[in-house]
């Protein structure tokens, strides 16, 4: 499943950090969590918000590591 942008959504916003829920529908969440895959909204995503994501095979909750041309992601410890 590739990444589509109107399943992108803010949850909250403060002091410059933001919580985003995205729901993968039928995507898996290693496709999801993979590097590049919110690529097409990384000039809205910024590094240490938080993106919990909802997928057909359960939940996670990744940390934006690098936004910009090339996002990625990194599981919370």
């Amino acid at each position: 499943m590739s990444f589509a942008i109107r399943n992108l959504s803010v949850l909250s916003y403060a002091q410059g950090f933001t919580l985003w829920h995205y729901k993968g529908g039928a995507g898996q969440l290693t496709d999801i969590a993979a590097d590049g895959f919110f690529d097409a909204a990384g000039d809205m995503l910024a590094p240490g918000d938080m993106l919990m994501i909802s997928a057909a095979d359960g939940g996670r909750i990744l940390c934006v590591a690098t936004a910009g041309k090339n996002v990625r992601t990194a599981p919370l410890s």
